[in-house]
């Protein structure tokens, strides 16, 4: 098979035409095409209306050795790549140890999955609920202001991103294909087929929950298993005569042990209290940037007159991408966009105001959301490892102060935004965060450097995307956690850098971000635990 790319046809093409430019690209007859696959279709709508669709295609010629020597100067056209996934272990028969995974979200549970298909029978823990019950809970807060801080977006089956867009792309680099077993695996567990070809996949919540469940169903026909509202509330941490430090154990918050020499530890970015236990027990942590913001809504037709030059069904609702260099130094741009969705209450703690962006597969609710956000460094929150996460708590109170103090969000017309002056009213777009939003002024509500920041960013961005600096455009806030603020360092053996048999991992570890790459993660985590447990390498201390 022949690996080709770059192949543009206009929207709408006829079937045919595929094979014509396919026949073209290698210069062969079209009958010499005896099949093709395809890998991956995006479009570009630069120069709308004349919207432009671009394959990757896997392609069986007559002849591929004389085809790939007639265009070796080509670089379209390649050797496909093997990309069916590879177990690097398999337990033996009569295994008896088990792997500890902690947190169900797309790492742990790919993490799991992984451990499961290849014998090891993991253990998998979780502070929250199933994923059905968890989801009344989340509209327990969505509905009535009533948060539960143990299951809630953040906490519970499937992890944050069970309440998101649901987006399966990442720019990580991937040269083993793992991503490709990630949505695989999807597919199998109900997610329709075509994410598999799609730029850039995305499933929405509804879907998601049902493919939690199914890959639940899985795992545990695999030997695998799964305790909820299982919060883990310390380490059993042994010191060798030779000074390393081994895991044996995990402590659950009612006082029960679970001993485990391979332990890991894919909590999410919202686990403050674990991440808290860990430094107390000496775990390596350390500071890593992140950003914070707003949640911008327009109406989703505005930006898709912007992209598409209007409503596109065979396209679905547009998105975008935008990036800032603010003059103050800032880095401004937009994050998590959700086309066609809602912004939703994501708090894990009481006392605290926390958005997010989710859109059902459909993407056709009335607006269009991101995050608009400004990098944050270190040098902004100095005080230790555990500072960012202080960082965050601080414009998260005053966002719950700013709301009402009722887990309504503080929200603003961006024209009062950039007009420095509070909102007193809101305008033509219908703000969807639920419970509900109080206009007021969000400068209280971020640093001094990151509103200046994003006024300088809205006009900037509405020359790209007209309209998108509208006055009716709604600012809802605020957007803390786009990335966990700490990490927890790890070697090559992927197991934390002074504490063996911890394996960090994911998103808050500080290695992931995005179901895509969180789910990629999970699977080098599992193949690195397996093949530690293989290894012999455990020794009596």
């Amino acid at each position: 098979m022949l690996r080709l790319t770059d192949i543009k046809l206009p929207l709408g093409h006829a079937p045919q035409a595929l094979n014509a430019a396919m026949a073209k690209a290698l210069r062969v007859p079209a009958a010499d095409i005896l099949s093709h696959t395809v890998i991956r279709c995006g479009h570009d709508a630069r120069k709308k209306p004349a919207i432009t669709l671009i394959y990757t295609l896997d392609v069986a010629v007559r002849d591929e050795a004389a085809v790939l020597a007639k265009l070796k100067d080509d670089k379209h056209v390649r050797p496909a790549p093997d990309t069916e996934y590879k177990f690097v272990a398999h337990a033996p028969e009569g295994f008896k140890e088990r792997p500890l995974v902690i947190g169900a979200g797309p790492c742990g549970l790919f993490a799991g999955l992984i451990l499961a298909q290849m014998g090891f029978r993991p253990i998998i823990l979780d502070r929250g609920k199933v994923v059905r019950e968890r989801t009344q809970d989340t509209w327990g807060l969505w509905r009535r202001s009533v948060l539960n801080p143990e299951s809630n977006v953040q906490f519970g089956e499937g992890g944050a991103g069970t309440f998101s867009d649901g987006k399966l792309y990442s720019q990580i680099k991937d040269p083993r294909f793992l991503g490709r077993k990630v949505l695989t695996e999807f597919v199998k567990a109900g997610a329709p087929e075509e994410i598999l070809t799609a730029a850039k996949p995305h499933i929405g919540t509804f879907r998601l929950v049902k493919m939690v469940e199914s890959l639940r169903a899985t795992i545990e026909s695999l030997g695998g298993e799964y305790r909820f509202r299982h919060r883990v509330d310390d380490l059993d941490i042994e010191t060798a005569r030779d000074g390393t430090r081994h895991v044996r154990g995990v402590v659950l918050a009612d006082g029960a042990r679970i001993a485990a020499r391979h332990v890991v530890l894919a909590v999410g970015h919202s686990a403050r209290d674990t991440v808290a236990m860990l430094l107390e027990r000496g775990v390596a942590i350390e500071a890593k940037p992140f950003s914070i913001g707003f949640r911008i809504e327009h109406p989703q037709s505005l930006i898709d007159r912007a992209r598409f030059g209007g409503s596109r069904k065979e396209l679905g609702a547009a998105d975008y991408k935008l990036v800032h260099h603010a003059s103050n130094g800032r880095d401004v741009y937009s994050f998590c966009m959700c086309p066609g969705g809602t912004v939703v209450a994501a708090a894990s703690e009481p006392g605290r105001v926390v958005t997010n962006g989710m859109s059902q597969y459909s993407r056709n609710e009335r607006n269009a959301n991101a995050g608009i956000v400004v990098g944050i460094t270190p040098a902004d929150y100095p005080g230790g490892p555990l500072a960012g996460i202080d960082f965050q708590r601080r414009w998260e109170e005053r966002a719950f102060v700013a709301g009402g103090e009722s887990y309504k969000a503080p929200a603003q017309r961006a024209g009062d935004f950039l007009a420095g002056r509070a909102s007193t009213g809101l305008g033509n777009v219908v703000p969807s965060y639920r419970p509900g939003v109080t206009p007021t002024d969000l400068s209280s509500c971020l640093p001094d450097f990151a509103i200046a920041a994003i006024r300088e960013a809205l006009p900037a961005f509405g020359r790209q995307i007209k309209g998108f600096d509208m006055d009716d455009a709604v600012l809802t806030g605020v957007e803390t956690r786009t990335s966990s603020p700490i990490r927890i360092p790890r070697g090559e053996d992927f197991q934390s850098i002074n504490t063996r048999g911890l394996f960090p991992a994911g998103e808050g570890a500080g290695f992931a971000g995005g179901i895509l790459s969180a789910g990629v993660d999970g699977i080098k985590i599992a193949e690195a635990v397996a093949r530690d447990m293989l290894a012999g390498a455990w020794v009596a201390v």
